[in-house]
């Protein structure tokens, strides 16, 4: 409940922060422009009418003006921007509007807040995007070099491609234009680099995993299919507190519910609505085409797996399982397309991924 004097919104931009606050008792408007400072920020505020509460958007500007508020003593709540009410024949923005519209949704208490994740999940955090945003880097890289090779005719047929067989042939083509020659050498070690930093970030994650504070949760997601190392530590980092959700919560957010438009009797549902956690999303659809295989004996990679975590995670993970994997026969038998039951897989793995992530260690 909204307790305190004065509400205050920021409008947080990297080279300036545009204020405003609003005594609940007296009325009064409080407006300044300021400069990303945390300490000149928290001063500002803390020169208002107290006791205080600020307000900002989620954005790139990250949570460190959250954590200083909360170092000075001071309530902040971080803005989820697209639960933002705005009006619809608002058409004038700028930022002192923006900001007396965070004061007034705060002073109503109608801010959809985010959790403000600990500096050690944020430092995961940004390994596991780092991974990401390598592994993009490396597709592109790849797809530079088979193209160049392309235009030129040249074609690889032995097998799967980015093998060892494959660079094996790679390393064998010489040109005899110097351009060519140049572009194909650039193009290729770029591979090569973006493999490098591949391997050496998931040698960071697998050794962070392992003695870390989300090492219990890392091996109980690992006893479902589809989520290894890579993948646990990836959604235990993204999702945080996984007590805030419950199993039927996580799906929506995630983004993996269908977007609905429904009004008296009729009801109509399309796409997934794609809101919320993007990574975490990518990591649950991935996941759950491992579960389209039938399921049998577990392998020696899962049972080295199921090593590491309790014997009840073991039992939840092996009923998880059966029961996706039942599910994708359904599907098929239902002759529903391969992609959309693979959503509709993804949103119950997560289910399951909250029941093995909540469960006493």
């Amino acid at each position: 409940m909204f307790t305190e004097r004065t509400s205050v919104g920021l409008d947080v931009h990297a080279r300036s922060v545009v204020a405003a606050a609003i005594d609940g008792v007296t009325g009064e408007v409080f407006r300044a422009r300021l400069t990303p400072n945390n300490e000149q920020v928290v001063g500002w505020v803390r020169s208002l009418p107290g006791p205080s509460v600020a307000t900002y958007e989620a954005g790139p500007t990250g949570f460190g003006l959250a954590r200083a508020m909360a170092a000075a003593q001071i309530r902040c709540v971080v803005a989820a921007p697209s639960k933002i009410r705005r009006s619809a024949g608002d058409r004038v923005k700028t930022d002192a509007r923006d900001a007396m519209l965070l004061a007034r949704l705060l002073r109503m208490d109608e801010i959809v807040a985010v959790t403000v994740p600990s500096v050690e999940q944020e430092d995961a955090r940004d390994l596991v995007r780092a991974r990401e945003d390598v592994r993009g880097d490396l597709m592109r890289s790849r797809h530079r070099v088979s193209k160049l090779l392309l235009r030129q005719g040249i074609v690889y047929c032995g097998g799967h491609a980015w093998t060892g067989a494959h660079l094996v042939w790679l390393r064998a083509q010489h040109f005899d234009t110097p351009g060519l020659a140049l572009a194909f050498d650039a193009e290729y070690e770029a591979v090569l680099a973006a493999e490098a930093r591949r391997d050496r970030l998931d040698e960071a994650i697998a050794a962070m995993a392992a003695d870390s504070q989300f090492t219990p949760v890392v091996h109980r997601l690992g006893c479902l299919r589809g989520i290894s190392t890579l993948t646990s530590f990836g959604l235990a980092v993204e999702i945080g507190d996984w007590d805030r959700l419950t199993g039927a919560s996580i799906g929506a957010y995630v983004g993996l519910v269908p977007t609905e438009s429904s009004s008296g009797q009729s009801r109509s549902q399309g796409s997934i609505t794609k809101t919320g956690n993007t990574h975490a999303r990518r990591l649950l659809v991935e996941a759950a085409w491992h579960h389209h295989k039938a399921y049998r004996t577990p392998g020696a990679t899962m049972r080295a797996r199921w090593e590491l975590a309790p014997a009840a995670a073991r039992a939840r993970g092996h009923a998880g399982n059966r029961r996706l994997h039942e599910r994708w026969l359904r599907f098929t038998e239902r002759k529903k397309r391969p992609v959309v039951a693979n959503v509709a897989i993804a949103r119950e793995l997560a289910g399951w991924c909250w029941s093995l992530a909540v469960m006493d260690p």
